[in-house]
């Protein structure tokens, strides 16, 4: 069984930058979907980010395109998600998962493996 755990969340100011990580238990990961969510208090879970095995196609929220990068380094197991420009509304805990079917999903129920999250505040 894959396990993720996240790692790289902080408090900022709005303007500012910060990279995810999320590293993978077992190589196995390096062929499965990849994806980051977000949640605010109150707020159900949404997609952030997504990569397919390879790398080679990505997938973004509207909220984040332009700003957040996703990239992933298969000899390392692990997934980043490059954060930019970072907003107030980013607020949350974030978390990484994966999925072994195909497709590049934004749904939560799509992914079977998830980290524990990390938290990242922005402040205005």
């Amino acid at each position: 069984q894959v396990q993720l755990v996240e790692s790289g969340g902080g408090l900022v100011q709005a303007g500012d930058s910060l990279r995810l990580s999320c590293a993978a238990s077992q190589s196995t990961f390096n062929g499965y979907n990849m994806g980051w969510f977000r949640q605010a208090p109150g707020k159900e879970r949404e997609f952030v980010a997504g990569i397919t095995p390879s790398g080679g196609n990505t997938k973004y929220a509207d909220s984040v395109k332009g700003r957040f990068t996703v990239s992933r380094d298969n000899g390392q197991i692990t997934v980043h998600l490059q954060m930019n420009s970072l907003k107030p509304e980013d607020t949350g805990v974030y978390y990484c998962a994966a999925d072994r079917f195909g497709g590049l999903q934004s749904r939560p129920g799509s992914y079977q493996y998830w980290g524990q999250g990390t938290q990242v505040t922005v402040s205005s």
